[in-house]
């Protein structure tokens, strides 16, 4: 099983001032204002960010070989329960796709395609075709944004008119909000496959349909019923090494999404971390020999790292770590569970996209000594060692440290 804390980075890579994210971490920053008591929030939590069980599996290894220094209020104990250390990404960007990729040991070759952030952000081409193609009256927005500012913002307007939200960031992205009630869940997903085709040329890596309820602005939410429209990722990876061997594959959260559902086997969707956590326990109690699961938790990311909310972040790390005792009671002798993350997301930085960062690797096998990997050249390690432990052939890159 590999376990994705989507956006969980561990200190900012080395080209990382080439993104603006210079000096980023986003495990250090929440223990550090964890530690300063700046993420107590009443009836939520308070004091330093509590994670006995990812530490004792070796998460501070992980943290202090990517930053050199020890994140406050980790334990450090004597040895660590898992494989622990760091994975530098190879792909250009920061983005969900490249990570989850990278990950799979199919790394991106290409340079990804972007929207400046000017207004507009879109080529007056797309948005025409968009609008004719699409069938809908007009769009709004048309510029980067957060995802729960702009629902404020034009919400409303959205409803009255029938024009959908369209905007972006600095992700390969182009994200349509529409009101599931009043436009329309089908009429959204549609509206999103007219948008990916549109995208493809552009190289564009997600389009994203955010189905929102709510009858005005501060009501609006967003629902468990987004969808992504992905580039089909490239060949050679772990999921298509393990269909194309006909082992039983289980993508849980938005794994297909991200996946463009190529090689990702029985898709399976909850409404949180809890929930797909659930569902993780109960893929492995039926998960055959030779099986993967592939699992996603995307609240670190979507909930707290984009809302810069670092109170929140620090209580889902704790409810993770209280949760993690059931999934490792849950594995047998010989099985493997991969933790780490896809880029980072440091609630502490300025903005609200994603930061370019290590992730943290702990590879878990029950019954067996844990010691420490250091840097891993790669995501793509990840990838390639779950397929030497699957007895599979290799992926299209990547090194096992197994």
């Amino acid at each position: 099983m590999i376990l994705v804390l989507d956006s969980v980075g561990c200190g900012g890579a080395a080209d990382a001032d080439r993104y603006g994210d210079e000096g980023s971490d986003t495990l250090g920053h929440i223990a550090e204002a964890c530690a300063e008591g700046l993420a107590d929030r009443a009836g939520l939590r308070a004091g330093p960010l509590v994670l006995p069980n990812l530490d004792a599996l070796g998460l501070w290894l992980a943290c202090t070989a990517s930053t050199g220094r020890l994140p406050a209020g980790f334990a450090r104990p004597p040895r660590p329960r898992a494989l622990a250390g760091y994975g530098i990404e190879v792909s250009q960007g920061k983005d969900t796709p490249s990570g989850h990729w990278e990950i799979n040991g199919a790394p991106v070759d290409f340079a990804w395609g972007y929207f400046p952030d000017a207004r507009p952000s879109f080529p007056a081409t797309l948005t025409a075709a968009l609008i004719a193609q699409g069938g809908v009256p007009g769009l709004l927005g048309d510029k980067h944004a957060s995802g729960t500012a702009i629902l404020d913002e034009l919400g409303e307007e959205h409803m009255r008119s029938g024009r959908p939200i369209v905007y972006t960031s600095v992700d390969s992205v182009l994200q349509i909000a529409a009101h599931e009630e009043t436009f329309g869940l089908e009429r959204l997903y549609e509206l999103c496959r007219v948008a990916r085709r549109l995208c493809d040329p552009l190289n564009i890596g997600r389009v994203i349909a955010r189905p929102f309820v709510g009858a005005r602005a501060g009501e609006f939410r967003r629902t468990p019923r987004r969808k992504d429209f992905a580039i089909p990722p490239p060949e050679g990876g772990l999921l298509q090494r393990a269909s194309e061997a006909g082992r039983t594959v289980v993508t849980i959260g938005k794994i297909g999404d991200i996946f463009a559902h190529r090689f990702t086997g029985e898709e399976i969707k909850g409404a949180s971390n809890d929930a797909h956590l659930d569902i993780a326990l109960a893929t492995l109690a039926k998960l055959p020999e030779g099986g993967l699961a592939f699992v996603n938790l995307v609240d670190f990311d979507t909930e707290y790292g984009h809302r810069r909310d670092v109170a929140g972040y620090a209580a889902c790390l704790e409810a993770l770590d209280r949760r993690l005792p059931e999934l490792l009671r849950a594995l047998q002798t010989g099985d493997l569970l991969v933790i780490t993350a896809d880029h980072g997301n440091d609630p502490t930085w300025p903005g609200t996209d994603h930061t370019r960062e290590h992730v943290p690797i702990l590879a878990y096998r029950p019954g067996l000594p844990g010691g420490g990997l250091g840097g891993r050249a790669s995501f793509a390690d990840i990838g390639a060692s779950v397929a030497a432990h699957l007895g599979l052939p290799a992926t299209a890159r990547g090194t096992s440290f197994l």
